[in-house]
């Protein structure tokens, strides 16, 4: 059993957090890293995956404030700062990060981190912002399965899939969604495209994605964004040269639209196998995050396969901290 499911039940959840935490081995120099999606609440929009809401605005609110008073939360400036030396960084230090720039950050987010005094990262797909045309290739295909008058998708993994359910559909979209992931990127886009002509289901019909004024309204603001690719492909499932082309890319985007950026991506799902991680060094990033669970020494950590901590939708603030706890102390385990 994990700290974080020991301590996910009943009201002694806090005390028995607080208490693990004043015994903890903190140290300076050790960074957890926080990964949410989607701050919002479930039924807000249908049409995007629900699966990617990380927290309701209430629940971030939450974590957040319990965030700024038991731990110190960090921007990623002050990490790029404390690379020569990471004992410069504090014990307990925190950097909260975005994925994929969803619209539901400006509205649910960004509002509850600027009153917390919480610094964070957005990591941007640079071909999304103001092209409300395109939508990312899992919520394209949760709408068609969601909204298709089709009892079943014809040409699923290992067959037809049936949609008679909202439990049926879920377990299609799990299976779709891995079977889409092991392509090649080019593959799993035309499986995409079939799947979604076969149901028959038009396009979602508004932008899920923050536009550039948006982004740079909040960069002025205080947040710092980085680059997450163009497209989002899994940079494991692309050419060499693909991949870093895409990476680049996007940081040229951000410079262009939004100002100086800094050279660290956020893998797109996570994917860091293949060459993805020599494309982001060719790339010139100094740091790269996966979605790899676990916490990171920054005097020894691979610093282009970094370690966060995916936030989950049931995740109290109790469970967040557990999680950080838990990190911590597999890090000091390891030294």
């Amino acid at each position: 059993m994990t700290i974080a499911s020991a301590v996910s039940r009943g009201p002694l959840a806090g005390a028995i957090v607080g208490a693990l935490e004043r015994v903890a081995p903190w140290r300076r120099g050790d960074l957890a890293i926080l990964t949410y999606h989607r701050v919002d609440e479930p039924a807000a929009r249908p049409d995007l995956l629900p699966g990617l809401i990380s927290a309701t605005p209430a629940a971030f609110a939450a974590q957040m404030r319990d965030l700024a008073r038991h731990y110190v939360p960090v921007s990623l400036g002050e990490v790029l700062g404390s690379l020569d030396d990471p004992r410069r960084l504090p014990a307990r230090a925190v950097l909260v990060t975005f994925d994929d720039a969803y619209a539901d950050f400006a509205s649910h987010a960004w509002p509850v981190l600027r009153d917390t005094g919480v610094p964070a990262t957005l990591f941007v797909p640079t071909a999304f912002p103001d092209r409300p045309d395109r939508a990312f290739w899992w919520d394209r295909l949760w709408h068609a399965l969601a909204t298709t008058t089709h009892d079943s998708v014809p040409g699923g993994p290992t067959g037809p899939l049936p949609l008679g359910d909202a439990a049926q559909r879920g377990a299609a979209m799990a299976a779709l969604r891995t079977w889409v992931k092991d392509q090649s990127h080019d593959e799993g886009m035309a499986t995409v495209e079939r799947i979604v002509a076969d149901l028959g289901v038009p396009p979602p019909g508004s932008a899920a994605v923050m536009g550039w004024e948006t982004l740079r309204r909040l960069a002025g603001e205080g947040l710092t964004v980085a680059p997450h690719t163009r497209h989002h492909p899994l940079l494991d499932r692309v050419p060499l040269d693909i991949a870093v082309g895409e990476i680049v890319g996007a940081r040229e985007d951000l410079e262009r639209e939004v100002g100086p950026t800094p050279p660290v991506l956020a893998y797109p799902s996570g994917a860091h196998g293949g060459d993805a991680v020599e494309a982001a060094r060719r790339a010139g990033m100094v740091l790269a995050v996966t979605t790899e669970r676990g916490g990171n020494d920054l005097r020894r950590a691979d610093r282009l396969r970094l370690k966060r901590i995916n936030v989950g939708r049931r995740a109290r603030s109790a469970i967040v901290r557990g999680q950080l706890l838990w990190a911590s102390m597999l890090d000091a385990r390891r030294r």
